[in-house]
Parts: C-alpha cells; sequence; structure tokens
C-alpha cells in the first residue's frame, strides 16, 4: 500500500529557501555591517548595527507570531563574525567564520557520499519527516549521491573565491561574493535535491505497488489452492448417503 507520505507535494526550492522573507532576512545584517563600515570607516559601529539588525528580525518575527528559526540563525553567525572581526580588528574578519565553515561543510557532504549515506538524502528525509526506505535502493542513493556532491561544489566554491577576496583585503567584493554565492547557489542544490528525491519517490513507490500486487496475486493463489485441496463436505456427505441408499435397495 503505497503511503500517503510519498504522494504529498513536494516543497518547492523558494519554500525549502525559507520563502522571500527568509532570504531578506539572512541577507539584511550582511548588507548593514558593509554599509555601515564603508560610511563610517568605524568597525566597532558596523558590528553593532549588524547585531542590531539580526536582533530586530527576531522581534519583528516574534510579533508577527511567525518562525523566528531566520532570526536565530542570523543572531548567531553574526555574532560569531562579529567576535572574530572585533578580535582581528579588521572588517573583512567578519566574513572569516562563513569562509572556513563553507570548507567544514563541503568536506562533511563529500564525507558523507564516501560513507554512503549521503546528506542530501539524510537532512532532506530528517526535515520532511520521511523514512530512509530509500537507502535500500541502490539507484536512490546514487541520486542522492549526485545532489549531494552539488551541495559539496558549491560550498568549496564559495570558500575558493571568498578565500582569495579575503586574502586581497577586499571586504566589498566579499560582500558581494557572500550574497551572490549564496541563495543563488543553493537553488541549484536544492534543485539537485528535488530531482533526486522525486525520483527516489518515484522509483520507492512503483516498488511498493509491485509488492502489493504481489501479495494480493500471492494471496488469491493461496484462496485458490486452498479450495483445491479442502473437500467440499456438502457434497461430500450426499456421495455418501447416495451410496448407503444404493446398498440398503440391494
Amino acid at each position: 500500500m503505497t503511503s500517503a507520505k510519498t504522494e504529498e507535494k513536494q516543497p518547492t526550492v523558494l519554500d525549502q529557501m525559507g520563502g522571500v522573507s527568509g532570504m531578506l532576512y539572512s541577507s539584511l545584517p550582511v548588507v548593514v555591517f558593509v554599509i555601515v563600515n564603508f560610511a563610517a570607516k568605524n568597525l566597532m559601529a558596523a558590528i553593532i548595527s549588524a547585531l542590531a539588525s539580526a536582533v530586530v528580525i527576531g522581534v519583528v518575527l516574534a510579533v508577527r507570531k511567525g518562525t523566528i528559526q531566520p532570526a536565530i540563525s542570523a543572531v548567531f553567525g553574526v555574532g560569531i563574525a562579529a567576535f572574530i572581526a572585533y578580535k582581528t580588528g579588521e572588517a573583512k574578519g567578519f566574513f572569516l567564520f562563513g569562509i572556513w565553515q563553507s570548507v567544514v561543510y563541503g568536506s562533511a557532504f563529500l564525507l558523507s557520499i564516501i560513507v554512503r549515506w549521503p546528506l542530501a538524502g539524510v537532512i532532506w528525509t530528517f526535515l520532511n519527516g520521511r523514512d530512509r526506505s530509500w537507502r535500500n535502493d541502490k539507484a536512490s542513493v546514487r541520486d542522492y549521491d549526485i545532489a549531494t556532491f552539488v551541495w559539496a561544489l558549491v560550498f568549496f566554491a564559495r570558500f575558493v573565491v571568498q578565500r582569495w577576496l579575503y586574502e586581497e583585503d577586499q571586504v566589498g567584493w566579499l560582500a558581494v561574493a557572500r550574497l551572490g554565492m549564496g541563495y543563488p547557489l543553493m537553488a541549484i542544490a536544492l534543485v539537485a535535491t528535488v530531482w533526486a528525491v522525486r525520483r527516489a519517490d518515484k522509483r520507492l513507490k512503483a516498488a511498493e505497488e509491485a509488492a502489493a500486487a504481489q501479495a494480493e496475486a500471492e494471496e488469491v493463489l493461496a484462496r485458490t489452492a486452498d479450495d483445491l485441496l479442502t473437500p467440499d463436505m456438502d457434497e461430500l456427505k450426499r456421495v455418501v448417503d447416495s451410496e448407503a441408499r444404493d446398498k440398503s435397495r440391494d
């Protein structure tokens, strides 16, 4: 029997990214940091402004009774970035955490392919409350391997480009790269993930239907065999009674 979850409509790429508001919320602190740092030429002012913008996001979302996930992520990420910038005394230090975060994430996604637990599939099934039946299907694992490899490429591309800009002290271009290589590249990776999910779901649905059909056929066959092997007691009684009457007449 096909599971109801399998037939649920798949979330769109924009849904998985938190919608347009989620994109704006997570990008705002970075934009604020760069603008204030450029305009005021004051690192502390830029740090405080970025942190304040992240907190404002949380307040706005709480008032609107929406999800505060983007705000929590923003405050946490901006807090670490701001601390590093403060400790290094340089505006480019604000981007250092994200740069090394990219190489860690890329390595994790790559390693998950090697150990045959592709993170694209693992994370998707966890976030959407699915089971991991796809791991028993080699073709589905392969599809998730491909999607996971796309994610790894995205993170390594971020690291290479942003690390180079960091070494060149290009703070403005670091912000551009941070935003430009953020959601646009994530959209590509999410498209690859949705592709893998749909292929795996279609394959698993076909397997479930085939198993159900086979079980039904076996049940019919068992009933038929039972009917053939089990004698009709009423007919047998009639035969015995008939033979008894014949003997009595004789």
